[in-house]
């Protein structure tokens, strides 16, 4: 059995900035989101790729890709917003067990209303304070970190 690779001080500092930062910033959204407008971050979550999609519709199963969530969660996510009036769900043409989740009119004037402030809050929190430097070496950075994770998955 092979030894475990410990961090060391500097890599297990890092580590808690980075945990630190992904917990902290989350909370930044999610207050901003809660104070500003009706939804939650996991509805603007749902809403996002909703909105960029064309007819304002996706399979719930790509929507549950470009989330990452578990079925369940999507699906206790999306009745949830269904009683609020702001998505659908639609019968999948192609697939009989599969299922739409459209964005509603009501969903779609949501996330406009929502959406100023809340890239506002994004750029405020995780761009100002770098350099246009430091965004292309982050860039390049979360490119290597997720194409070692990819690799992994695969």
């Amino acid at each position: 059995m092979n030894e475990p690779r410990w961090l060391d001080v500097r890599e297990a500092a890092v580590w808690k900035k980075y945990r630190d930062l992904r917990r902290e910033l989350q909370s930044a959204l999610d207050r901003q989101l809660a104070r500003d407008s009706d939804l939650s971050g996991a509805d603007y979550a749902v809403l996002v790729p909703l909105s960029e999609s064309p007819g304002d519709i996706l399979r719930a199963r790509e929507l549950q890709a470009e989330l990452g969530w578990e079925r369940s969660r999507l699906s206790h996510q999306i009745s949830r917003m269904e009683t609020r009036g702001m998505v659908a769900r639609e019968p999948c043409e192609d697939d009989a067990r599969g299922s739409m989740v459209r964005m509603t009119p009501k969903g779609r004037a949501a996330i406009e209303a929502a959406a100023p402030e809340h890239v506002e809050t994004v750029r405020r929190y995780f761009f100002d304070p770098l350099s246009a430097d430091d965004v292309e070496a982050l860039d390049v950075l979360l490119d290597r970190l997720l194409a070692a994770l990819s690799r992994d998955t695969d």
